[in-house]
């Protein structure tokens, strides 16, 4: 058993799920689809591997930036 972190945000009418670890994310109607639909793609992006290497990331901190743009 492995641990992964996530996050998750609403666009429009889906909820998305994202991995941090590695590049995987799904989506749901709903919150907790999102995380299931989630972990059934990590499951299967794992499914074949030897080992299974990721990427460390301790206490996650989610943080707003302000960036500048030129359009």
């Amino acid at each position: 058993m492995r641990k992964v972190h996530s996050v998750v945000w609403k666009e429009d009418e889906w909820f998305v799920a994202k991995a941090l670890e590695v590049e995987v994310a799904s989506q749901g109607k709903s919150e907790k689809e999102a995380l299931d639909n989630l972990k059934e793609a990590l499951e299967l992006y794992f499914e074949d591997q030897a080992q299974i290497d990721l990427a460390p990331v301790q206490k996650p901190k989610l943080q707003d930036l302000s960036i500048q743009v030129n359009t």
